[in-house]
């Protein structure tokens, strides 16, 4: 079997990221409080090198918010590779919430975000 010229590469794919954000709990007050409504959500970034390397996976980061609406305490609770832990924890650190009201209390509950990092090849239509 010959080959010609640069058809050594196999077929072009179009990587696209997919770092889904799921809310896997909305921070409200027990008693009937306010919500903390995200005013600002920020998609973490692929890595290149997951990119290159075609890794997929998940992280799931938890975190409190302060009064100003901005995160705080930011953890990561589960990794499937920790080359999206710094994206993910770097997203949660851009997003912003709804500030509360002076006369609110600020819930002492965490918020998780889970990411999902996923890789899509283009399809022609």
């Amino acid at each position: 079997m010959k080959r010609t010229g640069s058809c050594c590469l196999p077929a072009i794919l179009l990587l696209a990221m997919s770092a889904a954000a799921e809310e896997s709990r909305v921070t409200r007050l027990e008693d009937g409080g306010h919500e903390r409504v995200p005013l600002n959500t920020v998609a973490p970034a692929y890595p290149a090198i997951a990119r290159r390397d075609r890794i997929e996976g998940d992280v799931q980061v938890c975190f409190d918010v302060d009064r100003e609406g901005r995160p705080y305490r930011i953890a990561v609770r589960h990794s499937t590779n920790r080359v999206f832990e710094k994206p993910a924890i770097r997203a949660i650190r851009a997003s912003r919430y709804q500030p509360l009201p002076e006369d609110q209390a600020v819930p002492a509950i965490k918020t998780c975000r889970t990411f999902r990092f996923r890789l899509e090849s283009a399809t022609a239509d």
